[in-house]
Protein backbone atom coordinates (compact mmCIF):
# COMPACT_ATOMS: atom_id res chain seq x y z
CA UNK A 1 0.00 0.00 0.00
CA UNK A 2 0.63 3.42 -1.03
CA UNK A 3 -0.42 6.83 0.39
CA UNK A 4 0.68 10.22 -0.24
CA UNK A 5 0.60 13.10 3.11
CA UNK A 6 0.42 16.49 1.56
CA UNK A 7 0.65 19.39 4.34
CA UNK A 8 0.12 22.64 3.06
CA UNK A 9 1.09 26.57 4.07
CA UNK A 10 3.01 27.16 7.10
CA UNK A 11 3.69 23.47 8.21
CA UNK A 12 7.14 23.21 7.78
CA UNK A 13 7.27 26.02 10.41
CA UNK A 14 5.35 23.90 13.23
CA UNK A 15 8.19 23.95 15.40
CA UNK A 16 8.06 27.81 15.90
CA UNK A 17 4.23 27.52 15.92
CA UNK A 18 2.31 27.70 19.20
CA UNK A 19 2.81 24.22 20.99
CA UNK A 20 -0.89 24.40 23.35
CA UNK A 21 -2.70 24.70 19.75
CA UNK A 22 -0.22 22.60 17.02
CA UNK A 23 1.10 20.43 19.59
CA UNK A 24 5.54 20.06 20.06
CA UNK A 25 6.43 17.76 17.05
CA UNK A 26 8.04 19.31 13.66
CA UNK A 27 6.67 18.09 10.44
CA UNK A 28 9.59 15.79 10.24
CA UNK A 29 8.70 14.52 13.65
CA UNK A 30 5.22 13.98 12.65
CA UNK A 31 6.32 12.16 9.44
CA UNK A 32 9.24 9.66 11.26
CA UNK A 33 5.90 8.78 13.22
CA UNK A 34 3.37 8.13 10.32
CA UNK A 35 6.25 5.59 9.14
CA UNK A 36 7.14 4.17 12.76
CA UNK A 37 3.57 3.43 13.13
CA UNK A 38 3.09 1.83 9.99
CA UNK A 39 6.28 0.04 8.46
CA UNK A 40 4.19 -1.69 6.16
CA UNK A 41 2.88 1.34 4.57
CA UNK A 42 4.93 2.86 1.64
CA UNK A 43 4.67 6.79 2.31
CA UNK A 44 5.35 10.09 0.27
CA UNK A 45 5.39 13.49 2.13
CA UNK A 46 5.02 16.40 0.15
CA UNK A 47 4.92 20.20 2.29
CA UNK A 48 4.34 23.39 -0.13
CA UNK A 49 2.32 26.78 0.51
CA UNK A 50 1.70 26.42 -3.51
CA UNK A 51 -1.63 25.64 -4.10
CA UNK A 52 -0.52 24.84 -7.41
CA UNK A 53 1.67 21.82 -6.69
CA UNK A 54 -0.60 20.69 -4.40
CA UNK A 55 -2.95 20.24 -7.24
CA UNK A 56 -1.25 18.91 -9.32
CA UNK A 57 0.14 16.14 -6.52
CA UNK A 58 -4.00 15.39 -6.01
CA UNK A 59 -4.21 15.14 -9.85
CA UNK A 60 -1.09 12.92 -10.52
CA UNK A 61 -2.18 10.43 -7.72
CA UNK A 62 -4.14 8.36 -9.93
CA UNK A 63 -2.57 4.67 -10.65
CA UNK A 64 0.36 5.27 -8.21
CA UNK A 65 -1.13 5.92 -4.26
CA UNK A 66 -4.22 4.03 -2.30
CA UNK A 67 -4.86 7.10 -0.46
CA UNK A 68 -4.13 10.59 0.32
CA UNK A 69 -4.15 12.20 3.49
CA UNK A 70 -3.98 15.69 3.10
CA UNK A 71 -3.81 18.89 6.03
CA UNK A 72 -4.40 22.12 3.46
CA UNK A 73 -3.60 24.25 5.84
CA UNK A 74 -5.27 27.64 5.78
CA UNK A 75 -6.05 26.50 2.30
CA UNK A 76 -8.82 24.25 3.35
CA UNK A 77 -10.45 27.80 4.58
CA UNK A 78 -10.35 29.22 0.82
CA UNK A 79 -9.01 26.92 -2.20
CA UNK A 80 -11.84 26.01 -4.25
CA UNK A 81 -9.46 25.11 -7.02
CA UNK A 82 -7.76 22.29 -3.94
CA UNK A 83 -11.42 21.42 -3.06
CA UNK A 84 -12.11 20.41 -6.79
CA UNK A 85 -9.13 18.39 -7.05
CA UNK A 86 -10.12 16.44 -4.18
CA UNK A 87 -13.22 16.30 -5.65
CA UNK A 88 -11.93 14.78 -9.12
CA UNK A 89 -9.76 12.28 -7.18
CA UNK A 90 -10.98 8.66 -7.97
CA UNK A 91 -8.86 7.58 -4.58
CA UNK A 92 -9.69 8.18 -0.85
CA UNK A 93 -8.98 11.43 1.12
CA UNK A 94 -8.81 12.36 4.55
CA UNK A 95 -8.39 15.67 5.53
CA UNK A 96 -6.24 16.26 8.64
CA UNK A 97 -5.95 19.30 11.18
CA UNK A 98 -3.25 19.49 13.98
CA UNK A 99 -5.79 22.56 15.84
CA UNK A 100 -9.25 22.41 17.11
CA UNK A 101 -10.58 24.07 14.22
CA UNK A 102 -14.56 24.01 15.87
CA UNK A 103 -12.72 26.07 19.19
CA UNK A 104 -10.51 28.56 16.90
CA UNK A 105 -11.71 31.65 15.15
CA UNK A 106 -14.94 31.42 13.45
CA UNK A 107 -13.77 31.55 9.50
CA UNK A 108 -11.93 28.55 10.46
CA UNK A 109 -15.27 26.69 10.81
CA UNK A 110 -15.53 27.00 6.71
CA UNK A 111 -13.44 24.17 5.24
CA UNK A 112 -14.20 24.03 1.60
CA UNK A 113 -12.17 20.81 0.85
CA UNK A 114 -12.95 18.77 3.94
CA UNK A 115 -16.59 18.20 2.06
CA UNK A 116 -14.97 16.36 -0.67
CA UNK A 117 -12.97 13.94 1.53
CA UNK A 118 -14.23 10.88 2.66
CA UNK A 119 -13.70 12.50 6.24
CA UNK A 120 -12.01 15.00 8.29
CA UNK A 121 -9.85 14.79 11.59
CA UNK A 122 -9.42 18.31 13.72
CA UNK A 123 -8.13 18.79 16.67
CA UNK A 124 -5.66 15.79 17.73
CA UNK A 125 -2.07 16.89 16.51
CA UNK A 126 0.33 14.29 15.65
CA UNK A 127 -1.99 11.72 16.48
CA UNK A 128 -4.84 13.07 13.83
CA UNK A 129 -2.55 12.18 11.03
CA UNK A 130 -2.42 8.40 12.70
CA UNK A 131 -6.39 8.33 12.36
CA UNK A 132 -6.20 9.11 9.26
CA UNK A 133 -3.96 6.43 7.88
CA UNK A 134 -5.73 3.79 9.47
CA UNK A 135 -9.05 5.59 8.33
CA UNK A 136 -7.67 5.30 4.52
CA UNK A 137 -6.55 1.47 5.53
CA UNK A 138 -10.07 0.61 6.60
CA UNK A 139 -11.95 1.99 3.77
CA UNK A 140 -9.61 0.24 1.47
CA UNK A 141 -10.46 -2.64 2.92
CA UNK A 142 -14.67 -2.42 2.67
Amino acid sequence: MKILIINGPNLDLLHLRDKNIYGGMSLSDINRKIEQEFPDIEFDFVQSASEEEIIHKIHGSRGIYEGIVINPGALSHSSIAIRDAIEFSSIPVVEVHLSNLSDREKFRNVMLTASKCAGYISGFKETGYLIAVYSIMKIIQK
